[in-house]
């Protein structure tokens, strides 16, 4: 008996001796991500900064903490303001940036990089690999562009976006989004201005930031103008605003346009935006609705 309970601890002994070995490797593995991440730190920092996460990361004595702090911290102020001018000038806004090194040597050095962010209300998710090569001359690339929004937008993007991942060309992508996203923001600017001047006429059926605005007059059921305003993305990256005026007018409804027939209002509405721009052409539709409410 006492010879099966001395088998059955050495088992158990085996078993723990064996979790140990895997925790250790485990550990050491740990041990090792963290320190090539201290090294794609530093390796992404040049001057003061560079010193200061070699200080703290504990590869090299550059001065007392202190100084290393200061230091630090006029850096990290510099950048935050370089940042602000970054984001002012062009609209885009980082949350967030990983790096994983995935090929270093003397020569080559492969990043994957992860980036998240927003231009105004347009949510980003951009992943790519940079590749730099040294040498006598020095290079670097952009491949395996990935890029993820929000699924609402992707009616409009969808083609460009399939055209800037197999082109890898990423300042065609963040130009575009800040110009798509700035005639977005005309567009909601617009419906809201109106929906809050003209409010028992103009609705808004899917928001602010719908393509739709609806006009109906009070007392003529069944008569509905709509400006439809879609902003389009071609496969090239030009971004052109496209406006439609659609209606549904019943037989009492044609004193609203008088001299066109049902089918010219949209026509006449084309017209008044070449002469007129947006704004001023939606106004008088929108007028027109409104006055008619005192006939």
């Amino acid at each position: 008996m006492e010879e099966n309970m001395c088998e059955e601890n050495m088992e158990e002994v085996e078993v723990l001796e064996a979790q140990i070995d895997q925790l250790r490797a485990e550990v050491a593995e740990l041990q090792h991500r963290q320190k090539q991440n201290l090294k794609d730190m530093t390796f992404n920092f040049r001057g003061q900064m560079q010193d200061a996460l070699s200080y703290v990361c504990g590869q090299k004595q550059v001065g007392s903490k202190e100084e290393v702090e200061s230091r630090l911290k006029e850096e990290v102020e510099e950048l935050e303001e370089d940042l602000r001018r970054q984001t002012q000038m062009n609209g885009i806004n980082l949350n967030s940036c990983t790096t994983k090194t995935l090929q270093s040597s003397s020569r080559k050095l492969v990043q994957q990089l992860s980036v998240s962010g927003h231009c105004s209300e347009l949510v980003f998710q951009v992943e790519f690999q940079l590749s730099d090569f040294t040498g006598q001359r020095s290079e670097r690339t952009i491949s395996d562009l990935n890029v993820v929004m929000d699924a609402s937008d992707l009616s409009s993007l969808g083609s460009f976006l399939s055209g800037v991942e197999e082109s890898s060309d990423l300042l065609l992508l963040f130009r575009t989004l800040r110009t798509f996203s700035d005639r977005c923001d005309d567009r909601r600017r617009t419906f809201c201005h109106f929906q809050e001047k003209y409010p028992s006429v103009v609705s808004l059926p899917g928001g602010c930031r719908s393509e739709v605005m609806t006009l109906n007059h009070p007392e003529l059921p069944g008569c509905v103008l709509s400006i439809h305003w879609s902003v389009e993305v071609s496969r090239e990256g030009g971004v052109t605003p496209k406006i439609n005026l659609l209606t549904k007018i019943p037989e009492k409804a044609l004193q609203l346009f008088p001299s066109q027939a049902v089918g010219g209002a949209a026509e006449a509405f084309q017209s008044m935006l070449r002469i007129l721009g947006p704004e001023a052409a939606v106004e008088s539709v929108i007028r027109a609705v409104s006055l008619s409410q005192d006939m």
